[in-house]
């Protein structure tokens, strides 16, 4: 993802070089003096989404009428984001299901949606149901499941130091809100068939 041009990297330098102070560090000690420069750099990265639209990725559909299948499931996608209470990483995969309409996108598209939302401070709980509307109006589906599977380093690395814990969350629309359809995803998600 490109960099997002209304990052101001100065200011993520001197915010970072003031916490270091503030933490009692020499930022001027080997070891510290690119510290800010390396911070502003990743923050330009973990936040490249702010000002990024998701539907970027959904133009370029193809219409297949009455042909769509039954069900498109793209599993085990990786991402990884910032939790907006900690600005520490949460790191997952997502798994994105939908019930096609009268058009289609590219598999490759569907991880680049989970990048830009990632890509900004987040709740996992909100990046949820922030991927499922995406995928909801870019592609008018007949329905849609999202499920995110998480490790987040505020309940890892800190606090109670959790180290095995993930989170899950869940979002669907039309006709994947239907418990019993939303069930049979679910099972395919789960579901491996590697040998």
């Amino acid at each position: 993802m490109p960099t997002s041009t209304s990052i101001d990297t100065g200011r993520i330098e001197a915010a970072v070089t003031e916490l270091l102070l503030a933490i009692g560090e020499d930022p001027h000690r080997e070891g510290l003096t690119q510290t800010p420069q390396r911070i502003a750099e990743a923050y330009a990265d973990f936040f490249a989404g702010v000002s990024a639209d998701p539907q970027q990725h959904l133009t370029d559909t193809v219409g297949v009428g009455d042909e769509t299948g039954e069900l498109v499931l793209l599993r085990d996608i990786e991402f990884r984001s910032m939790c907006e209470h900690h600005l520490l990483p949460f790191i997952g995969v997502a798994h994105i299901a939908y019930l096609p309409g009268e058009r289609v996108v590219g598999l490759g598209k569907l991880p680049r949606v989970v990048e830009t939302l990632s890509s900004r401070p987040q709740l996992q709980e909100r990046l949820t149901e922030q991927i499922a509307d995406a995928l909801d109006q870019g592609l008018a589906p007949r329905g849609v499941l999202v499920v995110l599977d998480a490790r987040h380093s505020c309940v890892t690395a800190r606090g109670t130091r959790q180290s095995q814990s993930t989170t899950l969350t869940m979002a669907s629309r039309g006709v994947l809100t239907d418990p019993v359809a939303r069930a049979e995803v679910v099972a395919l998600i789960g579901g491996r068939d590697d040998g």
